[in-house]
């Protein structure tokens, strides 16, 4: 079966994906960093039991795992992949994790939160997926009771989370559009709209890749769609903005946009050595040469499965031994080398 970041969307196609996480916590327990490791193993075991039977109930093959019994490379490729982050990369509790095959649902037991269900999918499903987590959600609520407050909603450990316990997130390609002057102002008026956003990889300033993420500011005062569908608005007000000045662009320097483009993908299918920020800043003129039809490859290739592939430690974890910075550099240019399909010829 194909991982959700394997999967290709032509609709809004500048949206890369979305993410919908739900926190809920168990009312027998404290929270989480208030916990000690002999409770959190219990709640462990005890969840784990009562979540046994999810894949029957849902149809999904689900894998289970103890964090701590993985290797930190496996972790920190988890955490590349979108289904962990730094908080829970970082947390040296006893924790756990259910995940289907495709990488798309997994629920973390004893992370921030006791309970953190997350759905990804690749383009903009953010509906879809909310009514998938809601599922999940109602299933494990028959059997566990959930900390709740009539006034308060569903209490986290976190006062941001506290409400609907929703975060909606959708990442979208922005390449001509971050270009503008005014972006930087569009962003910091972003709150102004009840949604933040972010660069998703890079230092400082920087972006590698043209990639961003929006996501509710509130979680509390809203129900789940109305927050759901705000990011889904305002991710396809963005689309719409960067097709804009892609098709400005088209007419009038076709030429120049072909022009890096095809030097991309150049310097990608035969160099020997890439920097993570040159990968991705090549892979993202692919990205918007594919999709504006600029550039045609001999069968479909889903970008951002290679944004992934080439992060350190998904990268380190094809090798069989520890890899240097160069070493690292030169597995990037490998993995591109034979990842990134043939040309159809013009």
């Amino acid at each position: 079966m194909l991982k959700w970041f394997e999967e290709i969307e032509k609709e809004n196609s500048n949206v890369v994906c979305s993410k919908v996480r739900l926190a809920r916590n168990w009312s027998e327990y404290v929270f989480p960093f208030r916990l000690s490791d002999e409770k959190s193993r219990e709640m462990l075991s005890r969840l784990g039991e009562g979540l046994k039977d999810l894949g029957d109930a849902d149809g999904r093959d689900y894998e289970s795992a103890y964090l701590e019994e993985l290797t930190e490379l496996d972790r920190r490729a988890l955490k590349e992949r979108k289904i962990l982050n730094s908080s829970i990369l970082e947390r040296k509790a006893p924790m756990s994790l259910l995940i289907t095959r495709e990488e798309d649902i997994s629920v973390v037991i004893n992370g921030a939160d006791h309970i953190r269900i997350q759905v990804l999918s690749s383009g903009l499903h953010l509906t879809e997926a909310l009514k998938t987590a809601d599922q999940i959600d109602d299933y494990i609520n028959a059997r566990f009771t959930y900390a709740f407050d009539e006034k308060y909603g569903y209490l986290t450990s976190f006062p941001t989370n506290m409400g609907t316990g929703l975060r909606a997130t959708a990442v979208v390609h922005l390449p001509s559009l971050s270009m503008g002057k005014k972006f930087p102002s569009m962003l910091n008026d972003m709150g102004r709209f009840g949604v933040c956003i972010r660069g998703v990889y890079g230092e400082g300033r920087e972006n590698y890749g043209d990639l961003y993420e929006i996501s509710n500011q509130k979680t509390l005062g809203r129900t789940e769609k109305e927050l759901t569908d705000l990011v889904n608005k305002m991710a396809l007000k963005l689309n719409d903005q960067e097709n804009q000045i892609r098709e400005m662009s088209l007419k009038g320097h076709r030429l120049e946009r072909e022009d890096e483009i095809y030097k991309s993908y150049g310097v990608l299918k035969y160099a020997r050595r890439l920097s993570m920020k040159d990968a991705m800043t090549f892979l993202s003129q692919i990205m918007s040469g594919v999709c504006d039809g600029l550039i045609k490859l001999e069968e479909p290739c889903p970008v951002f499965r290679l944004m992934l592939g080439i992060q350190t430690a998904n990268l380190q974890k094809l090798s069989d031994r520890p890899l240097g910075k160069e070493e690292l550099d030169m597995a990037r240019a490998a993995y591109l080398r034979s990842e990134l399909p043939g040309l159809v010829s013009p």
